[in-house]
């Protein structure tokens, strides 16, 4: 399937539409995003600009999505800046950290107000269970039978039941 963006007159995606490929085929079998946007003003009527964006993002640098923009220079959908320390990168045209994202295999979010990556940590699913620091995240005080069986946790009696 072939998707392609509505773009408004300040080039920021407004919808993502498929198309089927067999819509994009020239005379000689090969796809061509003009017999796309040209099947799509058909649908739509004229007015309205399209782009094609890739899913596999094989071109345009990204797959379109609502409130992207369409950077004609780059030739790439960009999505929005998600905070104002973050870089566009120019190769990728996706935005980076000023600050590396950690590789220990824990998750985190990013924190503006410090431009830095801070460790998430769900909320404590109950008052007996414990933080795993490997993983960083919540175990109960006693392991989860392996029977096969489905058991539901019991604070009271703190255990698998």
């Amino acid at each position: 399937m072939a998707h392609f963006a509505h773009i408004n007159e300040n080039n920021i995606v407004q919808n993502v539409i498929v198309v089927n490929n067999k819509e994009l085929l020239n005379e000689d079998g090969l796809e061509e995003e003009a017999i796309g946007i040209t099947f799509l003003n058909k649908i739509y009527g004229d007015g309205f600009t399209w782009i094609q964006t890739s899913y596999n993002k094989t071109f345009r640098k990204n797959f379109a999505g609502i409130g992207f923009t369409y950077d004609e220079t780059r030739d790439a959908f960009i999505s929005p800046q998600p905070y104002s320390s973050w870089t566009l990168n120019e190769d990728t045209c996706r935005w980076n950290a000023p600050v590396t994202y950690p590789e220990d295999n824990k998750i985190y979010e990013w924190n503006e107000e410090i431009t830095n990556w801070e460790l998430f940590i769900t909320p404590k699913p109950y008052p007996s269970w414990i933080i795993n620091e490997d993983t960083n995240h919540w175990k109960p005080p006693v392991a989860y039978p392996n029977d096969g069986k489905t058991y539901t946790w019991n604070e009271e009696t703190t255990s698998w039941e």
